[in-house]
């Protein structure tokens, strides 16, 4: 359903897309037809960079949420006749782009001439260059240095049983037998007998005797420690230089804003 555009302030900051919905691109800039006041043709960047703006007719076109979605396929809009974008179409020229858009001047919102409504564009440079200030915006790709933590090893305690010889002495005691004599003294009252006889007596040794016992004798633990050390990172980083003409042979560079850029000489 075609939507009657009343003012400039419907299609501004729009994305521009076909009717199959490629994107074209944003509006740029809109074009009132003379009679009427309304809008009636929209520029939309396209070319190389986005360094030319096409003129895309508003017959057709119906605005969705943030999107201006135009009757024309972006091959057409991309092939469309160059006009220089001032503040007026003269009729050649909206002649040549209704040609292109096989549509008639009876087509359009009204019989006149368009011209541009003033929308100023978002982009700086574009918008430097239509003020008349040639300007180039410059950047350059600057390194963030960070650090992130991340797991490299683990450590783990792990317990097991060994066997080893044990040597060691100990003292043993045995009882060994040895004869003692000793004379019956006068007086002694002992029985006096003749005749066979025997004693005895019990010995008695010592022998080692082992055993082993479970005793704890320390405990064992791991701890962490964060040690902090200098490292050196490196990589590439790009920037954008701005080389000159002053149109009398004389060329140069110009770095990156802080002095410390090329000034050459002229280059053959």
């Amino acid at each position: 359903m075609t939507e009657q555009f009343l003012h400039t302030g419907q299609l501004k900051d729009l994305t521009v897309h076909d009717p199959e919905g490629d994107k074209i691109g944003k509006v740029e800039q809109v074009w009132l037809d003379d009679r009427t006041g309304r809008p009636e043709w929209v520029t939309v960047k396209t070319g190389l960079f986005g360094m030319k703006e096409a003129f895309v007719p508003l017959v057709g076109a119906r605005a969705d949420a943030d999107t201006l979605v135009v009757a024309h396929p972006k091959s057409v809009v991309h092939e469309a006749p160059h006009v220089d974008v001032d503040q007026h179409l003269d009729i050649h020229e909206e002649q040549a782009l209704y040609q292109h858009y096989g549509l008639s001047n009876s087509a359009g919102r009204g019989n006149g001439h368009a011209k541009n409504a003033g929308i100023a564009s978002t982009d700086p440079a574009t918008r430097a260059a239509r003020e008349g200030n040639e300007e180039l915006v410059r950047s350059e790709e600057r390194l963030r240095v960070g650090t992130e933590e991340q797991e490299v090893g683990r450590a783990r305690l792990r317990k097991v049983v060994v066997t080893e010889n044990v040597v060691t002495t100990i003292p043993v005691s045995h009882e060994e037998v040895r004869v003692v004599r000793e004379p019956i003294r006068d007086g002694e009252k002992v029985r006096a007998d003749i005749g066979e006889a025997e004693t005895e007596v019990t010995l008695h040794a010592e022998r080692p005797v082992v055993g082993k016992e479970k005793v704890a004798v320390e405990r064992v633990r791991l701890e962490t420690e964060k040690v902090t050390e200098q490292q050196e990172v490196s990589d590439t980083v790009r920037k954008e230089q701005i080389e000159y003409d002053d149109g009398t042979g004389q060329h140069g560079r110009r770095g990156d804003g802080t002095g410390r850029g090329d000034r050459n000489g002229p280059r053959h």
